[in-house]
């Protein structure tokens, strides 16, 4: 592996000094991967070479067949190797699409198992967590997965801990659940080699450091009426969606579906893991955190439109969710 001199890393007036050495992340771009997610990756590492003024990172892409790839966007891309003619690996992050389930991965399989061993980090963007967990890298593992998919994925893999997070960053094993959330992911594996302050830095020239805390915390894959295969939790969700402004107690909602408290409580716990007054205050939370992004409600309209009945409680709440206060983070959003 190339090795650097002694470098300054400096963004945004800060400096730290650090013995860096060139980090090499290879891509395995699987047909219809995901290109916003290969892209939101590759722009964060180069965002980071550039703010620490040299080269931090460098990255390699790879297929199956060592020919171009076709993008979730139909562009075709060449590719620098193929994967059979790659026998070292610092990082190796998979990049896939639509047909996760259905995909070939024998070859796959086969080259991860002689150089995903050992401390070789393996991790998933778009849809890569599925085929992880296809070929046994998740089993007792925590990983992101996109909400279209959470509830299939856990019925196939239910040794799979599923991260209430947009993205997972630890170990070596981490994921991304598609999108936009391949920037927070790497931002945090940037965090983890050269620090927080520089990780923000980076964050900051992409124009994304004002709301990062928030949509770090966002429960973006929160199922929905629409995601959750259980009828009687489906229907009590629903109501839940359509009783924002004036939410309702988990009685009225046991009632609505026709069974006790306790079971409406431990059939959550199985479907959604979490209790039906915690999913209840992320649904509010989350349509608070829209209404502070897309509209020009007052803080305290917003606080009585997601069923708060004061500004301090809803401020409390939102800052107990999201580490900032409204305020704070609409005043961040604005700058």
């Amino acid at each position: 592996m190339k090795k650097e001199p002694m470098t300054q890393v400096a963004g945004a007036g800060t400096a730290y000094n650090k013995q860096c050495e060139l980090h090499l992340f290879t891509f395995v771009l699987l047909d219809g991967f995901s290109h916003l997610s290969l892209v939101s990756a590759l722009e964060t590492l180069q965002a980071a070479n550039l703010v620490a003024g040299s080269q931090l990172y460098d990255w390699k892409t790879c297929s199956l067949s060592g020919g171009p790839v076709r993008s979730s966007v139909g562009l075709a891309l060449p590719v620098d190797f193929d994967v059979r003619d790659i026998t070292h690996l610092q990082d190796i992050v998979i990049v896939s699409g639509e047909g996760a389930f259905e995909i070939d991965i024998g070859r796959l399989k086969v080259w991860l198992a002689r150089v995903g061993r050992g401390q070789t980090r393996v991790t998933a963007l778009g849809t890569g967590s599925i085929i992880m967990a296809r070929i046994g890298l998740l089993d007792g593992k925590s990983a992101a997965v996109h909400p279209w998919y959470r509830t299939g994925f856990t019925e196939l893999y239910q040794s799979v801990t599923l991260s209430r997070q947009t993205h997972h960053a630890k170990g070596l094993r981490c994921s991304a659940s598609g999108g936009v959330s391949g920037i927070d992911l790497f931002l945090d594996l940037i965090s983890l080699d050269h620090g927080t302050t520089f990780s923000n830095d980076v964050a900051e020239s992409l124009c994304y450091a004002p709301i990062r805390l928030v949509q770090k915390s966002v429960d973006t894959g929160s199922p929905n009426s629409m995601s959750v295969l259980h009828p009687i939790v489906s229907r009590a969700i629903a109501m839940m969606e359509n009783t924002i402004e004036y939410p309702v107690s988990p009685t009225v909602l046991a009632k609505d579906s026709g069974i006790s408290t306790r079971q409406l409580e431990r059939l959550f716990q199985r479907y959604i893991g979490t209790s039906p007054k915690r999913h209840y205050m992320r649904l509010r939370l989350r349509e608070a955190y829209r209404l502070l992004i897309q509209s020009q409600l007052s803080i305290t309209q917003v606080a009585f439109a997601c069923g708060f009945t004061s500004p301090s409680h809803f401020s409390k709440c939102f800052k107990a969710e999201f580490s900032i206060s409204p305020f704070e983070f609409r005043r961040a959003k604005a700058e």
